[in-house]
Parts: structure tokens; C-alpha cells; sequence
């Protein structure tokens, strides 16, 4: 009997541990949860923090830290995926009336979404699969850019471009050793966009080039356009302009946007 009772509470115990460890797991997955809401609910509607609640219960997303980029359209977090790898959160604002003052002339032309809906939260979520779908042909044709991972609604989880929690650094904050060569590299990277991914980024810049390995990689896409869309060519032109600017304090010898185009366009 004495065997048996004590077999029972061993049992028991053991019983008991399990539900502790349980009760433990339900309590800092509640406690995350509820970090990761508090990283959020200053700055986004109901709307928003319901769309990453569900990225976060379908095991897209399994943590939110801090921003890493703020700017007037959107805000990009540093998080974890659900295997524990680091991704980038950006996050459209969806009451920004910057889509319908500045961007609609980015959507209006373009093929893929030729009807523009009137609310601007669906203007939102409209520009965010945008861009999930031009950084898709970037990749697919061979140019380094951001992985798109997801995208639901006015949310898009990228790659991490960077190490240990720290974004690479802007083209813009890089010393260059041979300007030349880089300008050279980033015109190639333009002209295999137009050609292969059939696209033209339309605000390309110095901060919008990141430089994690001693690379160029693209990033900001929601403003690309399709080569067909019916201002292709004068968006590819300020791109070159923003370009020839930038180098032309390097004393590099630039060529002038007209005659990039000319050579880029021709069949």
C-alpha cells in the first residue's frame, strides 16, 4: 500500500509540473503578446493591430521589437519569424494622406490594379501588395533585394537586411573607395531591373540603397512601376538624375538621364 501511495503522488507531482509548465508557457506567450501590442498601439488603429495579431497567430510573425525606420507613410519593426530568424515588420500607415496626395499616380496606369478603391485604408492595403509583388519580380530576376515573406493587408515582413539586430548601412552613409565603380554597379542593377524584371524602382536614391556586404541592395518598392506603365520612362530618368546627383560630388562623369533611357529602352 505504502508503494502505491507514494507511486500515486509521484504521479501527482508529476501532474502538477506539467501544469505549472504549461501555465508558465500560456503565461509568457500572453505576456509577448501583449509586448508586442504595446510596441504598436501608439502609433496604429484597431484595424492594424488586428491584421499582425493574426500574422502573429499563424506563426508568420512570433516577435515585434522596435522601430528601425519611421517615415511618413510607414513605419519598418525589427522581428522574428516563426522558426526564430530575424525579419523586417514595415508597416503602411493607413490613415496617411500621403497616398492620395502623392502616390496614386503610381498605382493609376499600372495593369495589375486598374481599379483604385476609394477608401484610403484599401489605397493602403493596395500599395502594400504593390510593392510584395514588385520586390517578387526584383528577386525572381536576379536582383538583390529584400525577400518578400508575407503580406496581409497593410503589413509586409521582409528579410532582415543586416546582422545582430542592426540594419546595414545606407548607400548614403558608406565611405566609397571607387565611386566610379559603384555608380557603374548601380546603373547595371537599374538597367537589369528594366530589362529582366521588367520594372523601374521611380524613387530610386542614396537612401534607398542599402549596403550590407559590401553590395548594393535595393529596398523600397511600392512606388515601382511596370515598364508599360505610361510614365516608365520619366520615373527611370529621375531615378538617373537622383543618381547623377549624388556622384557627381564624387567628381564621377555621369551620363545623362535621356541617353541611360535611350540605351536602357532600346530593344
Amino acid at each position: 500500500m505504502g508503494w502505491r501511495k507514494h507511486l500515486t503522488r509521484e504521479k501527482v507531482d508529476q501532474r502538477l509540473l506539467k501544469q505549472e509548465v504549461r501555465y508558465d508557457r500560456e503565461s509568457r506567450m500572453k505576456n509577448k503578446r501583449s509586448e508586442n501590442l504595446d510596441t504598436l498601439e501608439e502609433v496604429f488603429d484597431r484595424r492594424t493591430i488586428m491584421t499582425v495579431l493574426r500574422l502573429l497567430n499563424t506563426g508568420k510573425l512570433k516577435e515585434i521589437h522596435g522601430v528601425i525606420k519611421s517615415g511618413k507613410e510607414s513605419r519598418v519593426y525589427r522581428g522574428t519569424d516563426g522558426e526564430g530568424g530575424e525579419v523586417a515588420i514595415k508597416i503602411f500607415l493607413t490613415t496617411s494622406a500621403i497616398f492620395r496626395q502623392g502616390r496614386l499616380k503610381y498605382l493609376v496606369g499600372d495593369q495589375r490594379f486598374r481599379e483604385i478603391p476609394h477608401s484610403t485604408a484599401d489605397i493602403v492595403d493596395m500599395w502594400t501588395l504593390k510593392e510584395y509583388k514588385n520586390l517578387q519580380l526584383a528577386q525572381e530576376a536576379g536582383i538583390n533585394v529584400p525577400t518578400p515573406i508575407a503580406v496581409e493587408k497593410n503589413v509586409l515582413v521582409l528579410s532582415f537586411i543586416g546582422k545582430d539586430g542592426k540594419p546595414a548601412p545606407l548607400l548614403r552613409d558608406v565611405p566609397l573607395s571607387s565611386p566610379t565603380g559603384w555608380y557603374k554597379a548601380i546603373l547595371g542593377i537599374v538597367k537589369q531591373l528594366y530589362r529582366k524584371a521588367k520594372l523601374v524602382h521611380g524613387d530610386l536614391s542614396e537612401y534607398n540603397i542599402m549596403v550590407p556586404n559590401g553590395y548594393p541592395v535595393l529596398i523600397d518598392f511600392g512606388q515601382a512601376v511596370t515598364t508599360e506603365h505610361p510614365q516608365a520612362q520619366a520615373f527611370l530618368e529621375r531615378d538617373i538624375e537622383n543618381l547623377n546627383h549624388y556622384f557627381s560630388q564624387f567628381k564621377v562623369k555621369t551620363v545623362s538621364p535621356q541617353e541611360f533611357v535611350k540605351r536602357v529602352a532600346k530593344a
